[in-house]
């Protein structure tokens, strides 16, 4: 196993994509601890927790630093250590740009990238004592080519690309890897409400000519969270089909 013994933090991890992230982790070895605002994951805990997997389940609100702190340290209390974080947590509230509201552009920035920043913070500290560690974020290919309606989840997107490249330039001599991930279409709760018209058009943009699945991206994150990705800090690897070349 790629992750045995090692501790991971994956936000948004009562469903979707967060989920299959935390059980790919935990296929490799990893003790996952489950985080996120939405009740649910008590219930994701259980049915991982059943299958074998060693997991811990933990709400909050990512936006919220001092929470952020306290997942860190709730993390540390049950497990010891931190040697992976996943920030995965996100959110859409999309609209034209003269329609969105102050508040919709509020919410998508603190979430998806003030809630990247609050536990990067709290947890390199401990990576930086044990002098090792590795972040991986989850942005989008939207974050690098923008998107009608999303000028907001875009903002925040490339944010978290930037945010990762500069971690990983001020951590690298730290023993700490930075890098994204920057899911494309991929299937789940959102898209399964398009028209099938919608898919069609989209698959005719995709390389590959269909949407990617939550498992697509886990693969991703495992791969640069474990030793083969020694020598790969600060990239951001598209997983989108070949939309974005």
């Amino acid at each position: 196993m790629k992750l045995a013994q090692e501790v991971a933090i994956v936000t948004g991890a009562a469903r979707g994509i967060g989920r299959a992230i935390a059980e790919a982790l935990a296929r490799e070895g990893a003790k996952v601890v489950l985080a996120d605002v939405l009740p649910e994951v008590y219930a994701t805990a259980e049915e991982m927790g059943q299958a074998g997997f060693e997991v811990l389940a933990l709400t909050g609100d990512v936006a919220d630093f001092s929470a952020a702190q306290q997942l860190v340290e709730k993390t540390l209390e049950h497990f010891g250590q931190v040697d992976i974080l996943v920030n995965n947590a996100g959110i859409t509230r999309d609209n034209l740009l003269l329609r969105m509201t102050p508040e919709d552009w509020e919410k998508v920035i603190d979430i998806n990238l003030t809630g990247t920043f609050n536990l990067t913070k709290a947890a390199i500290r401990p990576m930086m004592k044990r002098k090792s560690g590795k972040i991986v974020n989850i942005a989008s290919i939207i974050g690098e080519i923008g998107n009608t309606g999303q000028a907001n989840y875009a903002a925040s997107k490339a944010g978290v690309i930037a945010f990762t490249k500069s971690v990983a330039k001020e951590l690298g001599s730290r023993g700490i890897r930075a890098n994204a991930v920057a899911p494309g279409f991929i299937r789940s709760k959102m898209t399964a409400v398009l028209p099938e018209t919608v898919t069609a058009e989209l698959e005719k943009q995709i390389a590959l000519t269909r949407l990617g699945s939550p498992e697509d991206v886990a693969k991703a994150v495992v791969f640069l969270a474990s030793s083969d990705a020694d020598y790969i800090t600060g990239q951001v690897l598209n997983v989108d089909g070949g939309m974005v070349m």
